[in-house]
């Protein structure tokens, strides 16, 4: 629809331009015109004073010098195609040269006997595009002869332009009480060009017209350019259009990152509250296996028994790693860190996850095991996010449990299926209610009282960012969420 408005925008834009083209041609045509058959007209007014200072003088002694006089000036002005002297008493002493009609005798009198001092202008008694010019000579009430020129309209008009000769093309004369000489009226109801001969005896009106047809004003090979670029641009438009969406969608997706980023720092920051009493009780294992054997080795060290000493402070060192690997996964849940994705084989996963939860499963007296694969399960996604997805939905099932009555297990089973990674989390709790399993992905949709609603949307959506999948599957009992991500691309190309 843009399209046909922005065509139809620019179509009107082009048929505009061309008329205003074209009456430009027309208004500095139609001026030159002007120009010269003002400056003719002119050259009558001349004509007609010489030619009545010599009939005054003497035409009835010396007609011969009239006629000779009249014949050079219709040689050099051929728009003049006749010249007449016509006595205001009689037939006697009647001079013509050029057109020779008894009916314009007449005329000449009756427009000399009209005149007041200015010449008087007669159209032409037949079909032909002329026009008399008639002069009292002498120009006074003791006037003897009515002089006049006979004109031709279309002479007058005559240039060195070809302008005129096109068929669209149309002029048209007339005298100023408008009777018409040349063209008809009715072509004229909307004249681009109307003024009267800059003349004080012959202001003749000329008005002047085009006729633009269609193909005039949208010239095909100028429409098919315009729809051409117009084409292309809204071709560019449209490849800009979308190089802006994917600039804004990966601007909109990098924001996303940025608050799914934030929401899970938050989320593990939550989760360490919930289990800083089972990592007390992981703390203290280590700890007081390191009390103990310090207080040993001393008093074997105080009795000189130094070889069993070292044996002691072997067996210390490997406690205090312990701890210190308990709380450097501390440290790498909490830190707030970028996404780094890479090669990962989720066994390694979910024994950190493990490690994390021992402590909670039992002190609320659950059964935790793993059952994993013997291969490999490597696939490429970011650690810290699918250490957190294999956390919250362990703590998730260990939190299930804890309500039940019977039998508290929780089992996390790796596999692999074909090109696939499978990891299923089950635990023997009350399962899903059937009112809240459509929408368990969507945020702050709960089914603890002290839960936020955050913890399976967010493992949801860090799933499929690593390319795979988090869906709720069937189980005989409680519930089992299984999480199923692709192999690495080296995994699968060395399996083929």
């Amino acid at each position: 629809m843009a399209w046909l408005l922005l065509s139809g925008l620019a179509l009107a834009a082009l048929a505009s331009v061309e008329r205003s083209a074209r009456l430009g041609d027309l208004t500095a045509e139609s001026e030159r015109l002007h120009a010269v058959a003002s400056q003719r007209v002119d050259q009558h007014d001349a004509h007609l004073t010489a030619l009545s200072a010599i009939a005054v003088a003497g035409a009835e002694q010396r007609p011969d010098l009239f006629r000779e006089v009249a014949g050079a000036i219709m040689r050099f002005y051929p728009r003049i195609i006749g010249v007449s002297l016509v006595p205001l008493d009689g037939e006697d002493g009647v001079l013509e040269i050029g057109v020779r009609e008894a009916d314009l005798r007449e005329l000449i009198r009756a427009a000399a006997d009209r005149s007041t001092g200015a010449p008087v202008l007669v159209r032409y008694p037949s079909d032909r595009p002329a026009y008399l010019i008639v002069k009292r000579s002498p120009n006074s009430e003791a006037a003897r002869y009515g002089l006049a020129l006979v004109i031709d309209a279309a002479a007058l008009l005559d240039g060195d332009s070809d302008y005129w000769t096109r068929a669209e093309a149309t002029r048209w004369l007339a005298l100023p009480d408008g009777t018409t000489l040349i063209g008809v009226a009715g072509d004229f109801h909307a004249p681009q060009f109307t003024r009267a001969l800059s003349s004080g005896t012959q202001p003749l009106e000329l008005k002047t017209a085009i006729r633009m047809t269609v193909s005039d004003i949208l010239p095909p090979g100028r429409v098919a350019l315009v729809l051409a670029v117009i084409a292309f641009g809204a071709m560019a438009l449209r490849v800009i259009g979308r190089q802006r969406a994917k600039v804004r969608a990966a601007e909109a997706r990098a924001e996303l990152s940025g608050l799914e980023t934030r929401l899970s720092h938050a989320s593990r920051v939550n989760a360490l509250g919930e289990m800083a009493s089972g990592m007390a009780h992981e703390l203290t294992q280590p700890l007081t296996a390191i009390l103990a054997q310090a207080q040993a080795a001393r008093h074997l060290a105080a009795r000189g028994d130094t070889d069993r000493v070292a044996g002691i402070l072997d067996e210390v060192v490997g406690q205090t790693r312990r701890a210190g690997a308990i709380l450097e996964r501390l440290r790498t849940w909490t830190r707030p860190r970028e996404r780094n994705a890479e090669p990962i084989d989720l066994r390694d996963c979910i024994r950190v996850a493990e490690t994390l939860l021992a402590g909670q499963a039992r002190e609320i007296g659950a059964r935790l095991t793993l059952t994993l694969s013997p291969k490999p399960l490597t696939v490429e996604g970011d650690r810290v996010e699918l250490e957190q997805v294999l956390f919250n939905l362990i703590r998730n099932a260990l939190d299930a449990v804890a309500e039940s009555a019977g039998a508290r297990e929780v089992a996390v089973e790796a596999s692999l299926v074909g090109a696939m990674a499978v990891i299923d989390v089950s635990d023997t709790g009350p399962g899903i209610r059937p009112d809240v399993r459509d929408r368990l992905f969507t945020p702050f949709v709960t089914t603890r009282e002290s839960g936020t609603g955050l913890g399976l949307a967010l493992s949801h959506r860090l799933v499929e960012r690593t390319g795979g999948d988090l869906t709720l599957a069937e189980a005989r009992e409680g519930a089992r969420f299984r999480i199923t991500l692709p192999l690495a691309r080296t995994v699968r190309e060395a399996a083929e």
